[in-house]
């Protein structure tokens, strides 16, 4: 969930009303409709960071009770459980602010939050707002680290990647759909759950529309990772990759194109990560977008 907020964020942020606009209340009314639950596989991998005692933290820019209502849905009622810490109402990028811009973390009572901020977090727990430094003070405490690693994984370059990896100094993970367009495909565990979750009337209702589904590959703008440039007479013609494929390269150390593709994976798996000293293609997970090699092969 990543849906940046805008606006003054030092006074404290209440719950939507009950039937405040359309959307929120029409997922509240009906989350099956709008929401697909994680594989099972997702849930057990989640399971097993914790059980080999990692931190899971849960960040989001979204307030306290949609969380609370997407993530039961997805993750179940006992969601809470797999988390140590989990921050709402984030509001990234500005999560990954430095003094004097960074905002305090707040208790929540009801999902409203405390008008007076803490001045550090000393325990784990629901919080709301924050930044990263004192978070990263509460993970030394918690892990006995003086510098403690964090791969944080997200879908978003403005909200999560290049904030997290440039202000936190944190591993960063993009999850890419669009490398589902480009023939790197879901794994055996996401396809089977797509079949079981899918509500019945969203399936096919891409094609009944004669829509392309959400990752495949434009018509209009072409691929998601290459371009072509040309030349002044427009004769010549060079593969280049686009600006947001050089964004995954340089702010992500990883990308992949959902988090069922490594969840049957071991915990110390280890992933080719991008480097400017490798060809483009590494770092793909868990192969690189046909596009990509496609203009690798053109330029050799």
């Amino acid at each position: 969930m990543h849906f940046p907020l805008t606006g003054s964020s030092n006074v404290p942020v209440f719950p939507l009303p009950e039937d405040a606009g359309t959307y929120f209340p029409s997922v509240k009314r009906n989350p099956g409709r709008y929401l697909q639950p994680c594989s099972d596989s997702v849930k057990a991998w989640l399971r097993s960071l914790k059980n080999a005692g990692k931190v899971l933290l849960l960040i989001t820019s979204s307030h306290s009770d949609y969380c609370r209502l997407v993530c039961e849905h997805i993750l179940g009622k006992d969601f809470e459980e797999l988390f140590d810490v989990i921050i709402t109402n984030a509001l990234k990028p500005g999560f990954f602010s430095l003094v004097p811009q960074q905002r305090p973390f707040r208790t929540l009572v009801n999902d409203v939050e405390d008008s007076e901020g803490l001045p550090s977090l000393d325990k784990p727990g629901w919080y709301s707002q924050g930044n990263w430094p004192h978070l990263h003070e509460l993970l030394k405490s918690m892990t006995g680290k003086a510098e403690p690693k964090v791969v944080y994984f997200g879908d978003s370059m403005r909200s999560d990647m290049f904030p997290a990896s440039s202000y936190g100094k944190w591993e960063t993970v993009m999850i890419v759909e669009e490398l589902e367009g480009e023939g790197v495909l879901a794994s055996d565990a996401a396809k089977s759950q797509d079949t079981q979750a899918e509500p019945l009337e969203k399936k096919g209702k891409f094609e009944d529309q004669g829509m392309k589904t959400p990752s495949a590959v434009s018509k209009q703008w072409g691929s998601y990772f290459t371009d072509v440039y040309r030349s002044g007479g427009g004769e010549e013609e060079t593969p280049k990759i686009t600006w947001c494929c050089h964004s995954i390269h340089t702010y992500s150390t990883v990308a992949i194109p959902s988090m069922e593709s490594i969840a049957d994976l071991p915990l110390d798996y280890k992933f080719p990560r991008f480097s400017p000293d490798k060809p483009c293609t590494t770092g793909y997970y868990p192969r690189p977008p046909e596009s990509l090699l496609r203009m690798c092969e053109s330029l050799q």
